[in-house]
């Protein structure tokens, strides 16, 4: 992982949008209380994080007992409560500035793994969707078993990996990014 590169014009840039483009964190997490407290009529003694994100997989440990059917309620109806949320959203202003500088002139994708719907949500809250040349959300293979989005965009856009610079901020999708082939991966730009 290469940490310092001038963008030149035939640069494709990658941006993730939670974490990396957007602070989505509290809304999420409000969306799930409120989807929790929806759902099971209980007030949950649920604290926010700042520093990780609540999702799917820690929303059993969290909330303990839920039967499989209120697992998956919990987590429809957070979509839904997200719009009551999207205005706890922030902008992450290193990373917005360096796509709004380069969507000029380079190849602008968005690749990231959160629903379709709220992609668009969010990225149209801040006026981002005429920034990409091409939007790849949450996709899933054989068995439910999820996508490298990185090897996903790079297939479907016929771009070598060494053209690429990504903006991640997970270590999971880092390594993912890595396992694509790109070597330019939150890099010092000069």
């Amino acid at each position: 992982m290469k940490q310092g590169i001038k963008i030149t014009a035939d640069k494709v840039l990658l941006f993730d949008m939670d974490g990396t483009l957007v602070d989505t964190n509290l809304a999420n997490f409000l969306s799930y209380k409120k989807a929790i407290h929806s759902v099971t009529k209980t007030d949950s003694d649920l604290i926010y994080n700042p520093d990780k994100r609540f999702n799917r997989s820690n929303l059993k440990n969290a909330v303990p007992n839920l039967t499989d059917s209120e697992h998956e309620r919990i987590i429809q109806e957070k979509e839904k409560c997200y719009d009551d949320f999207l205005h706890q959203t922030s902008l992450i202003t290193k990373n917005v500035d360096i796509l709004f500088k380069y969507s000029k002139t380079n190849k602008t994708v968005l690749v990231t793994n959160c629903r379709k719907d709220r992609a668009f949500k969010t990225l149209n809250h801040f006026g981002l969707t005429d920034k990409f040349s091409n939007i790849f959300c949450r996709e899933f293979g054989d068995n439910d078993k999820k996508i490298n989005k990185f090897k996903n965009a790079l297939l479907v856009l016929g771009v070598p990996p060494n053209t690429v610079v990504a903006f991640e901020n997970e270590e999971v999708e880092i390594a993912d990014a890595i396992q694509a082939g790109i070597e330019f991966i939150n890099p010092v730009i000069f």
